[in-house]
């Protein structure tokens, strides 16, 4: 999986798209799907503790990166996940984290 990770700049790409990347990454057939995620300040944060139900506004986390969206790829290894992400054009202005799923 890739975690793709930006600032709040980031925003201002999120009109962009992928720039091809998905259409490239669809005709390699190494793309399994993903999507987009709304802004943090939308979303919440759920935890449970000591059976008490804790709800947040946005996330809880203390990082100017946030979570923007998440792709999954089906590939040979590692060194494929690394080429696929840096192709990413996120990568240029964000993180892309990888992260093998389970």
């Amino acid at each position: 999986m890739l975690l793709i990770r930006g600032d709040e700049s980031a925003a201002e790409h999120a009109n962009d798209g992928c720039g091809g990347w998905d259409t490239e990454m669809l005709r390699r057939g190494v793309l399994v799907g993903g999507g987009g995620l709304r802004p943090p300040d939308e979303g919440k944060a759920v935890r449970v503790r000591r059976r008490q139900l804790l709800l947040a506004d946005g996330p809880f986390a203390e990082t100017k990166e946030q979570v923007g969206g998440f792709c999954i790829i089906e590939c040979a290894g590692f060194d494929e996940a690394v080429e696929i992400a840096a192709a990413h054009p996120a990568a240029t202005y964000g993180t892309i984290e990888i992260r093998q799923m389970l």
